[in-house]
Parts: C-alpha cells; sequence; structure tokens
C-alpha cells in the first residue's frame, strides 16, 4: 500500500527541490539550461492529450524532472570510458535500436580531435568497457532515482517506479524489469517526453518525430509516441523564455510539501546526490552542514543565522556536477584549464540555487565557500567586506573537511596537521580567525558514527563505507584481510538488507546515515585541494 508523499500541504514545496535538481542534472549531463524543464511541460502536455488521472499526472511530474537525477550514479566510471564526451552526445541514441546505440556509443568514445589511430583504440577498449559496465550503471540511475524521491518525501509509489526507470516496451532493456503496460504509466509517458523534448533540442523536430516514429512498440509505449506524433508541434513548443513559472504551475493539485522540519532531510539527499560525483567526496556535503552548523552555535549565531549554514553546507558543491568527473578524479596536479573548470563550481551551485524562492537565501554563503578574506578565492575573489558571517564559517568548515578526506591526488591530513593549516590560514588572513577557532574548537569534540541501521553488522556497516569510498569488493577485501568471496558476501547481505542493487546505491545510503567514516581510508600527509 502506498503511504504517499509525506507533508501534503506543508509550507515547502517539492516541486522547488526538484526542479532544482533538474538543473542540476542539466549540468552533469551536458544538456542545455532548463531541458528538464521543458520535457516537463512536454510532459505535462501528454498527460493532457492521454487523459491521464491526477495520480499518473502527478507522478509524471515528479518522473520528469528527476528523470536524469542518477547522473552522479556513476560519473567517474562514465568519464573514464568515454573521456573528454559529453554524456548528451549518448543520449539521443540510448532510446534507439541496438544498432543506433552502437553507432551513438562509437561516435562519442573518441576524445575530441584524438588522431585516427587512437580514435580506434579508444573505440576498440571502450566499447566492451561501456558493455561490461552498463547494468550496474542503469541500477545505478535506478538506485538513486528511487532515493531521490524516497528522501523528498513523494511516496513509496513513485519510489517504487524508478525501479523501471531504464526499461523499454518491448522488454528488451538490460535490466529487463518490465515490460509493456508493467511498466508504470508515469515512467511511460516521461521517458517518451524526455526522448522526444531532447531530440527536437539536438536535431529538429522532424527528425525528432521520424525517431519517434521508429521507436514506437519497441523503446516506447505506442499510445503514448502516437499521443506525441498527432500534437507534437503542441507538446514541444517553447518560446525560448525560462520553463521554471510554467513547471511550477503546472505541478498537479493538491502540490506536494514538506513540513519545515522534514526539509533537511530533502536538502541533504541532494547534497549526498552532488557528492555522487567523485566516490572521494562521499559524505562530504553533509559533514560540512554537521561542522559548520555545530560552529555556528559555538559562534552564537541566531537559529536563522545556524540555519542558513547548516542548509547552505549541503548545498554548496551541488554545482560540482558541471564539472567533468575525470578532474575530481585526478591523481596529479590540474592544467590551468582544469582550474579554471574547478574554480566555476561555486557559480554553478549559485545558479541552480537561485532560481528557487526557497533556496535563494542560500546560494550567497554556498557560492562564497571558496572565497578568502584577502580577495584571493574563488570564483568572484570577494574581499572580507563582502563575506557574510555564514560564508565564512562555511568556508572554514569546508577546508577542514576537505583536507582531513583522503583525495585521489592526495591522502589525507591527520587532525593536528589540518588544525596547524587551519590556524595559518587565519593567521595569513585567508580564513576568519573567530570562524576557525569554532570549527577546530567543534571538530575536536566530533567522533565516528555508532549507529549500524539495518541489521547491519558491524563488519557489513566497514564494506558500505568503503564502498562508498570507491573501492572495489577486491580491494575491499584486502582492506579488510578477508577472502574476495568473504567480502562479496559481505556485500551482497548488505545490499538485500538495505534494499539497494547498485554501488551508487550503497554509496548514497551509506552518506545517507553517517557510515562513510567506517570506510575512512589510513590517515596521512596531504597538499591543499580544490
Amino acid at each position: 500500500m502506498d503511504d504517499g508523499p509525506s507533508g501534503e500541504g506543508g509550507s515547502v514545496r517539492v516541486a522547488e527541490l526538484a526542479a532544482s535538481l533538474s538543473l542540476a542534472t542539466d549540468l552533469g549531463m551536458g544538456f542545455p539550461w532548463e531541458q528538464g524543464l521543458q520535457a516537463t511541460m512536454a510532459a505535462m502536455r501528454l498527460c493532457d492529450l492521454l487523459d491521464a488521472d491526477l495520480e499518473t499526472r502527478r507522478q509524471t511530474y515528479y518522473m520528469t524532472l528527476l528523470f536524469y537525477s542518477g547522473c552522479t550514479s556513476d560519473a567517474a566510471e562514465d568519464a573514464h570510458i568515454i573521456g573528454g564526451a559529453k554524456t548528451a552526445n549518448i543520449v539521443p541514441f540510448i532510446w534507439g535500436s541496438l544498432p543506433d546505440r552502437l553507432r551513438g556509443l562509437l561516435r562519442a568514445l573518441p576524445q575530441p580531435d584524438a588522431p585516427p589511430p587512437v580514435a580506434l583504440r579508444q573505440r576498440l577498449v571502450g566499447v566492451p568497457r561501456a558493455a561490461l559496465v552498463l547494468p550496474e550503471h542503469q541500477r545505478g540511475y535506478c538506485d538513486v532515482g528511487q532515493a531521490l524521491a524516497t528522501r523528498l518525501g513523494l511516496g513509496s509509489s513513485l519510489a517504487q517506479s524508478f525501479r523501471f526507470l531504464t526499461d523499454r516496451w518491448d522488454g528488451a532493456g538490460v535490466l529487463r524489469r518490465a515490460k509493456g503496460e508493467a511498466i508504470p504509466p508515469a515512467v511511460r509517458i516521461a521517458t517518451v517526453a524526455r526522448d522526444a523534448s531532447f531530440l527536437h533540442v539536438v536535431w529538429s523536430s522532424e527528425k525528432a518525430r521520424e525517431a519517434m516514429r521508429s521507436r514506437a512498440g519497441k523503446a516506447h509505449d505506442p499510445a503514448v509516441v502516437a499521443a506525441f506524433l498527432r500534437n507534437a508541434d503542441d507538446v514541444l513548443a517553447g518560446d525560448g523564455a525560462s520553463r521554471w513559472a510554467d513547471v511550477m504551475a503546472a505541478e498537479p493539485p493538491p502540490h506536494t510539501g514538506l513540513r519545515p522540519s522534514q526539509l533537511d532531510t530533502a536538502l541533504a539527499a541532494m547534497g549526498d546526490f552532488a557528492d555522487l560525483i567523485s566516490p572521494s567526496l562521499s559524505g562530504h556535503s553533509s559533514g560540512v552542514s554537521m561542522l559548520s552548523g555545530r560552529a555556528a552555535e559555538v559562534l552564537g549565531m541566531d537559529d536563522p543565522s545556524v540555519s542558513t549554514v547548516r542548509r547552505a553546507a549541503l548545498l554548496q558543491d551541488i554545482g560540482r556536477v558541471g564539472v567533468d568527473a575525470r578532474i575530481w578524479e585526478k591523481a596529479a596536479p590540474l592544467t590551468p584549464d582544469e582550474w579554471e573548470q574547478v574554480r566555476l563550481h561555486p557559480y554553478y551551485s549559485e545558479r541552480v540555487l537561485s532560481r528557487s524562492q526557497l533556496l535563494v537565501g542560500l546560494a550567497e554563503p554556498a557560492a562564497c565557500h571558496h572565497e578568502h578574506l584577502d580577495g584571493s578565492g574563488y570564483h568572484r575573489g570577494l574581499p572580507a567586506a563582502m563575506l557574510s558571517a555564514p560564508a565564512r564559517v562555511l568556508a572554514a568548515a569546508d577546508e577542514f573537511r576537505s583536507v582531513t578526506q583522503p583525495r585521489p591526488y592526495r591522502p589525507a591530513l591527520s587532525r593536528s596537521r589540518a588544525t596547524r593549516l587551519l590556524t595559518e590560514e587565519a593567521n595569513a588572513g585567508r580564513l576568519d580567525v573567530d570562524a576557525v577557532e569554532a570549527v577546530l574548537h567543534v571538530a575536536g569534540e566530533l567522533t565516528s558514527p555508532l549507529a549500524r541501521p539495518r541489521g547491519l553488522t558491524h563488519r557489513e556497516t566497514q564494506v558500505l563505507g568503503l564502498l562508498a569510498r570507491g573501492l572495489t569488493t577486491r580491494q575491499v577485501a584486502r582492506s579488510l584481510g578477508v577472502a574476495v568471496k568473504t567480502a562479496d558476501r559481505h556485500v551482497q547481505n548488505a545490499y538485500r538488507k538495505i534494499g539497494v542493487s547498485s554501488r551508487a546505491g550503497a554509496a548514497l545510503f551509506a552518506m545517507e546515515h553517517g557510515l562513510v567514516a567506517w570506510g575512512e581510508l589510513p590517515i596521512g600527509e596531504r597538499s591543499t585541494a580544490p
């Protein structure tokens, strides 16, 4: 029995959170800005044409907004397979025939301007690798969508529908979980809307019609495609203006809402979505939120300011998804061009947050978490006079959290070394002295988590923490000093208990429940980080 959306009629509209996530997935997928919002309008027009019932309309609305929310689930693996190509280059072909999909992959695999011999080698290596990881890739998409729908309070029925996100009408999907009318109606409508809307943007209206006609009865529900083809111009209509207000107005009544007390859970889910961009970032946003919120309390900030600090920390890195995942995974110094991309991620965060009336108040401190008092920070290089108290606390907390976490290019600092580093930054006039003192005070009180939810054993909790850190099953076994078969048994038992089927789902669960610290790698020396 569906438990329904939580907090219906609450003062916090979930539509604003979902639409903000849609903007972030546009960045993560390399889509045109507001592509997800445009597709959502197309989906709601299809619902009108199909005379869909109210619950189907509601599920279609959120399904379309969150359709690509799994884009960070294995972004690092994708980046290594397709190199410098944008995921968007492959998307036009993913609902096509098998030959179409193969042609799309072959076109996308070579890095830009690769010489013919290099391009050939990249294709020969990339195609088998892509085929090997595709099932895990699709399970990750489904698991992440399901987890986000749950944590946004959208109800179990919609969350369960995400299990079928990659299934095809003809049953030829990789996961083969359902086919035909066994696929939930909202998934069938959202799939057509997303596919047709994107083809319309990257190809043309006529080519979009041709492609959808050829995919009817194969990838897509023929009845939904028929409705689209009869009214394609109306379904795809758009005048080039922002679609934000239209999407807010299009949410089926009654508007799904959260009580203010439930908002932190939803914002934490959005932060975890961003941290999935790289295994080394697992739990970063939630860790900064805990640290900065407590530090704000130590500084005597009022309750609204403490809340702003805590919530801005959860969302400060949502713009990371707009940066090539290979940069976050790089184990060598960044090039000037790569640094320029890194410097943009606070700007992307600001753009995503500034569209929502609910989140716009968090945009300033979130966008300033890499600014320094002497103007040497990024992305704007603001001086001290223009940095608010919440922004100063965030900057100190983010620095401490970052330097005490391992990254691909260096190990973590011990807490004593991190303390010396932040003290030096404060003495040099880059970080706020009071903020640094508060953060270091709080950091000395924090301990590793003790809770083991869902009946997890101590060993299973360790395994989840290591998986969230990006270790393979073989590496988990080596780290714990057990056989690979034993480690795999722990992995499968943990998956079963927490109800996921992918590494991405396990990582999200570990972040949500504060289990990432159980997978901390050995502490060593490290240098400063982006």
